[in-house]
């Protein structure tokens, strides 16, 4: 199904491929017989009905209720209010998300500040229930996306938890504004509201008020799932990756097989990761707290053989997130390693912009006893520099390696550019890949 813009809503999401309306037909002109020159007049397309867009259309509703209630606005109120409406959303069910500067035209302007709370509530229930018609379920919330700031709220400090202070609720419950303790609890987290969507066939979930979800990672993850998948024969392979957040790589590693050790230390970030892992079907535990946090890392990576079942189950967690800075994982990871406990890191994923370069070295040397390992090394570059700072990257390694001399080579073997984050600079992803010889 498509909508007046040519974009495909027969999902819960706004698809971003252009569709055309009439290749159908023309496929089933040229299948069919020539046996007339002229088509009858049942194979005749029919006139396309004109369709409005959902939210123009609740705006438009909207406009009319006014008018009854004796507005004297004029037919080209009405125009510059619909025309100036937003045409994109996301359904992230139960939520809609417009786009940043939605509503914020000059005449939305002045028409938002003249209308009394219960004649706006009318507005965003109205877009709720057109939206609704074209998705799986009831949407109940309603809110503007105006990106994640670079600093925290109040200060100048760097929003290293990527909190969405910036998004601007509309409509419905979204929860507290505070949670009731520090850290969060299990009861903060039930009273939060949780939304979900589906990408490459994995579930994510998190809660909108206090943690980001990035659409344009969907790219990379496709990308990360056409890896080769784990291998049982009879040893673990891992992933580690060191900044989790709510799962969006995680997962991915998970889906190919491989168990996965984690670091992030938003703890509803952790709590969207655990939420999302048993959607999926994947078994996670959390460590967090400063007395788990202090138990030997054996404790928690229990291998498929039982042979370090120390913590008393007999079922090892497809996924270990640790509640704390990626600053311990270097200790952890070489505490389980010289265990044998964790021997073949396949993937280690560094996914921190602008920049993950503090987590490079401790990465190298994570990978250390693995017989091939594939690092994933995130960074803003200017769409000029690429080449220059992949030369850079390669340099880096190839200095580390001859100073180790145990033998591993690395090389950077692809630079995957994901999406662009200015005017200018690219996401990037450099695929470093490390073997022994």
């Amino acid at each position: 199904m498509t909508d007046f813009f040519g974009l495909c809503t027969s999902t819960t999401y706004v698809c971003l491929e252009v569709h055309s309306p009439t290749a159908n037909y023309r496929t089933k002109r040229c299948l069919e017989s020539e046996r007339s020159f002229a088509p009858k007049r049942s194979d005749m397309p029919k006139p396309r009905q004109r369709q409005i867009n959902p939210i123009q259309a609740a705006v438009e509703r909207w406009t009319a209720t006014l008018d009854a209630e004796g507005s004297d606005k004029s037919q080209a109120w009405r125009e510059s209010l619909v025309n100036g409406a937003p045409k994109r959303f996301t359904i992230y069910e139960p939520m809609a998300l417009l786009p940043s500067g939605s509503f914020t035209t000059p005449p939305w302007a002045v028409e938002l500040a003249r209308q009394d709370g219960d004649t706006l509530e009318r507005l965003w229930r109205l877009i709720l229930e057109e939206l609704s018609k074209n998705a799986k379920a009831t949407l109940t919330n309603l809110a503007v996306n105006e990106g994640i700031p670079l600093q925290s709220e109040g200060g100048d400090a760097e929003n290293v938890l990527r909190s969405p202070s910036g998004l601007k609720m509309l409509f419905g419950d979204f929860g507290p504004a505070q949670p009731a303790h520090d850290p969060p609890s299990a009861a903060d987290f039930d009273a939060a509201f949780w939304v979900s969507t589906k990408q490459n066939g994995i579930y994510q979930t998190w809660a909108p008020r206090w943690t980001m979800f990035s659409r344009g990672n969907v790219k990379e993850k496709a990308r990360l799932l056409e890896f080769p998948r784990a291998k049982a024969d009879g040893d673990d392979v891992w992933a580690l990756d060191l900044y989790a957040g709510i799962g969006y790589f995680v997962l991915c590693y998970a889906a190919l097989g491989m168990r996965v050790m984690c670091w992030e230390i938003n703890p509803w970030s952790v709590e969207g990761l655990r939420r999302g892992a048993r959607a999926n079907g994947r078994s996670v535990r959390v460590v967090q707290g400063s007395e788990d946090l202090a138990r030997p890392t054996l404790d928690w990576v229990r291998s498929r053989r039982g042979e370090l079942d120390v913590s008393g189950g007999e079922d090892y967690e497809d996924i270990v997130v640790f509640l704390e800075s990626n600053e311990h994982a270097a200790r952890r990871v070489a505490e389980v390693q010289e265990a044998a406990a964790v021997r073949e890191v396949r993937h280690i994923n560094c996914g921190y912009l602008p920049s993950s370069e503090p987590t490079w070295r401790p990465a190298w040397e994570m990978a250390r006893w693995s017989r091939e390992t594939w690092l994933h090394l995130h960074e803003n570059v200017g769409a000029a520099d690429t080449e220059a700072r992949r030369e850079e990257i390669q340099r880096r390694f190839v200095d580390w390696s001859e100073t180790e001399g145990r033998g591993r080579s690395a090389a950077v073997e692809h630079v995957e550019l994901v999406k662009t984050f200015a005017p200018g600079v690219w996401h990037c992803v450099f695929d470093v890949y490390i073997k022994r010889i």
